[in-house]
């Protein structure tokens, strides 16, 4: 990533929060590993969705798991992100296509909305990749659905990657609480409110 992601790690470990597009957005960064995160608006089906980018700004190799990412509520307890495979299928299986490209077409909105952000293993190589041996304009939107999901990845330095990362909850908000992703030893913590027309103090937004 670019401006914003090197902002960020001029100061290790503080969470910076700063608006694009109409959304807010938190950013950490530990031994030069950055973790960006946001909520996306609206709900899809059973999930509640987030976009997550992940950026190795560090000189060793960089594990993102869907496994690792959690989102805690103030009562203690705990909902676990659902692995990839598990919310294409369901996608596939109950989505309706319109379902499915309004998620697409949301998350290419955020995407592009951030400024800075050029993933070099994310959502917009995935797709790339799988429409290109597809010519089913029915299997391309699959496709695209399917590139959409943070899958793992193994992050060499100066890589970095993004998706969207799936939360069950009966298509309701996650609500207060934290959010925590795990990068190798590294535990990155955001205060999650999805009240996206929260203003921010100008001083807080990365230049």
């Amino acid at each position: 990533m670019a401006l914003l992601l090197a902002a960020a790690g001029c100061v290790p470990a503080q969470v910076i929060e700063f608006e694009s597009g109409g959304l807010r957005y938190q950013t950490q960064t530990k031994g030069g590993v950055t973790v960006m995160f946001a909520h996306l608006p609206g709900h899809l089906r059973d999930y509640a969705t987030v976009q997550v980018a992940v950026s190795n700004g560090s000189n060793a190799p960089a594990v993102v798991r869907v496994d690792d990412i959690t989102f805690r509520r103030p009562d203690g307890s705990a909902l676990q992100a659902v692995p990839a495979r598990t919310v294409v299928q369901k996608l596939l299986a109950r989505g309706s296509r319109s379902d499915v490209m309004q998620l697409v077409s949301t998350y290419e909105a955020t995407l592009y909305g951030i400024p800075g952000i050029r993933s070099t293993n994310g959502y917009q190589q995935r797709r790339l990749s799988a429409e290109a041996e597809l010519t089913s304009g029915r299997l391309k939107a699959a496709a695209a659905a399917s590139a959409i999901v943070l899958v793992e990845n193994k992050l060499a330095p100066g890589q970095s990657t993004d998706g969207a990362v799936f939360f069950p909850g009966g298509g309701r908000p996650l609500g207060p609480g934290h959010l925590q992703v795990r990068i190798g030893s590294a535990a990155f913590e955001f205060s999650s409110d999805p009240d996206l027309t929260k203003t921010l103090q100008p001083s807080r937004i990365p230049k």
